[in-house]
């Protein structure tokens, strides 16, 4: 029984020994749309209003599911599983490859959305994706066995990605960038937060691609080829102005082969690759070790397309057993500073 019925009762019982209207009191909050096993997500998420709330039951869905409003889509925990439909598809995100498909568009993004306490599983593509949303809210999602990445986002605002599950995506468990599919300039989040999520066994933990405005705080990256990534370029403004705190970056030494732009990756805690300004402070980082040349505890190397990194803070950091350094400075950029990190080798020489 949704809260309109239960409202609807309710003024149906007053009624009876009143005259009074209660047409606003039926249409006064949002709606609770319960969605049984056998049930079509989707339908529920057509007939539910902005503000409302679509409730997944325990149980597994064969289908995508595309959200255009703002609306929370909520399961049950990681018993509501969402997982690729059997046969062909009409709906546009399970066509694109993804599971769950958060939607705006340019100048009219979905406001407030919330996706929440479920699994995704084992779609083509994407787990959950994201464009042109402010405020959405990714949360208690169990993201795994996705062929590209497990949670992502882009042209997007003041996302919050929280106390999620990912791992065995193909690409990043978590990818954030200003558009994936063209070069253009960075894109202020307007305080975008990733934290206290867990990333395991993915090609990259969290990739932040082309953004500014934003923190990684919190999270646990364990047997992933590589931790953290944050990409700039030549584009202006770029890429950077941003913070990398308090992470538990440990063992991420699987290997992933070399792929576009990318050379084989193995052993990466926390890369920084043609950013600025950007704070890396307070993580802890241990035991990753490789041969690529991203291996390292936190390591500075310039963009794909030639750009360094600048007046980027390393600080504060405690960084163990990581190979072939665990800080390494591949890079010709300026204004980049290490000072206060607890460590033992450094490349080169002296950054401890």
């Amino acid at each position: 029984m949704t809260k309109r019925h239960i409202a609807y009762l309710v003024c149906t019982t007053a009624l009876l020994g009143s005259t009074l209207s209660c047409a606003a009191a039926t249409a006064a909050g949002p709606s609770t749309h319960l969605v049984r096993q056998g049930d079509s997500i989707q339908k529920a998420v057509d007939a539910a209003g902005s503000g409302d709330t679509v409730l997944v039951s325990a149980g597994t869905y064969r289908e995508s599911v595309r959200i255009t409003k703002p609306l929370t889509l909520r399961g049950m925990g990681r018993s509501t599983v969402i997982t690729p439909a059997t046969g062909s598809s009409s709906n546009a995100c399970a066509k694109a490859g993804s599971g769950i498909c958060v939607e705006g568009r340019d100048g009219h993004p979905v406001e407030n959305a919330a996706v929440e306490s479920l699994t995704v599983t084992g779609f083509p593509k994407n787990g959950v994706w994201s464009s042109w949303t402010d405020g959405l809210t990714v949360r208690q999602v169990t993201a795994e066995k996705n062929g590209q990445w497990g949670i992502a986002q882009e042209q997007s605002t003041r996302g919050v990605l929280l106390d999620n599950s990912v791992r065995n995506s193909g690409n990043a468990g978590i990818f954030l960038a200003n558009t994936s599919s063209e070069e253009a300039a960075a894109l202020d989040t307007k305080g975008a937060v990733v934290a206290r999520n867990r990333l395991q066994d993915n090609r990259v933990g969290v990739t932040v691609r082309r953004l500014r405005d934003l923190s990684v705080t919190g999270n646990d990256f364990t047997a992933n080829c590589a931790a953290v990534f944050v990409v700039g370029d030549e584009n202006k403004p770029r890429g950077g102005a941003l913070t990398v705190s308090d992470n538990f970056i440990h063992g991420n030494n699987k290997i992933c082969p070399k792929a576009d732009r990318l050379p084989v990756i193995q052993g990466a805690g926390i890369v920084l690759t043609g950013v600025e300004k950007t704070v890396v402070t307070r993580n802890v980082i241990t035991d990753n070790a490789g041969s690529s040349p991203f291996a390292g505890g936190i390591v500075l190397f310039k963009s794909m397309v030639g750009s360094p990194n600048e007046n980027n803070q390393i600080t504060a950091n405690t960084l163990m057993r990581n190979g072939p350094a665990d800080l390494v400075n591949a890079d010709t950029g300026t204004g980049n500073t290490f000072h206060g990190n607890s460590c033992r080798a450094s490349k080169p020489a002296g950054l401890c």
